[in-house]
């Protein structure tokens, strides 16, 4: 692989790269990436599906969840192309145009998985502290218009970043940090000042940082509403209706926290070690969510099997 490094040239190709060290091995790594992106390809079109044709499911809970489906699949389709060509035919070469392309997905739907679980908490926090008013607060139009309203938000948020990318000069770096475009990223290999880009990734950051601190605030009140109900039994039987969405928190929210955390304290760390967790944090929440949420939605778990049984029967 011959990789241009000079000042002089202006960057035409950018390089992505897998795990560095075990290029002999990506064939094989590959196997496991497609069946992670196939299983969640398949479970989060399933969670649609199922929303979709089954009136027993039009409730706020499943429009959230099939919300929640849609940005996993967006994730899931955003990074897949060049994932494959990396690890599966070693074509590691990208057009900036393309690079750049594919960061606004990545992190627009990132951004609006974040936003989801917001919602979602949101809802957990209205049906345990205000159940007589649940129907009646979250329609199906309000809804529709908070799904909108987050989504318009997060193609905003993120939309200046192609613009930010586009107007710097690459001319001296184009080997990428992973399988795949990132904003913080690709904005490393520019040779012109990019004060906008890392202000502004910043800023962007700490809107995620800002509903990561809502989620908690909301689950700290559905908290102090449990530990009010005398009956430990029932006590347990609301806290399980959350189990759930905190999974989901948890899977989309730990590896980019210890992300952060590599960065700012383990700089010297192992470059695989930050490669594996960003990958992680790519391939696994659209691959869990529709396992958690089939395997602890009682109503979908049913559903799900019932069409499996009329198969085998």
């Amino acid at each position: 692989m011959s990789i241009i490094n000079t000042s002089e040239v202006e960057i035409s190709t950018f390089f992505l790269i897998g795990i560095p060290g075990m290029e002999h091995a990506h064939i094989w790594i590959s196997m496991p990436i497609c069946l992670m992106y196939l299983v969640a390809m398949v479970g989060n079109c399933t969670i649609l599906f199922f929303i979709r044709t089954e009136p027993s499911l039009h409730e706020p809970m499943y429009y959230f969840l099939s919300m929640l489906a849609l940005s996993g699949l967006g994730l899931s389709l955003s990074s897949l192309p060049t994932m494959l060509r990396v690890f599966l035919f070693n074509g590691p070469e990208i057009s900036p145009d393309a690079c750049i392309a594919q960061e606004f997905f990545i992190h627009g739907f990132s951004a609006m998985e974040s936003s989801v679980l917001l919602i979602m908490s949101f809802d957990r926090f209205i049906a345990i502290c205000n159940p007589l008013r649940y129907t009646s607060i979250l329609t199906s139009a309000r809804v529709i218009k908070l799904g909108l309203a987050f989504s318009l938000k997060n193609i905003l948020l993120v939309l200046p970043f192609p613009f930010t990318l586009k107007h710097l000069r690459y001319c001296k770096k184009n080997l990428l940090s992973h399988s795949y475009c990132l904003h913080q990223d690709v904005m490393k290999l520019a040779c012109s000042d990019n004060k906008v880009n890392v202000v502004y990734g910043l800023f962007v950051a700490f809107t995620g940082i800002l509903e990561l601190a809502f989620i908690f605030m909301s689950y700290v009140l559905i908290l102090k509403t449990v530990l009010s109900i005398a009956s430990k039994r029932e006590r347990l039987k609301v806290l399980n209706t959350c189990v759930s969405h905190i999974c989901a928190v948890l899977i989309f929210y730990v590896p980019i926290v210890s992300l952060a955390v590599i960065y700012r304290f383990a700089k010297h760390s192992s470059p695989v070690i930050r490669i594996l967790m960003a990958d992680v944090f790519l391939l696994v929440p659209p691959l869990m969510n529709p396992i958690v949420y089939c395997v602890k939605s009682q109503q979908i778990r049913n559903l799900v099997l019932g069409k499996l049984c009329q198969k085998q029967s």
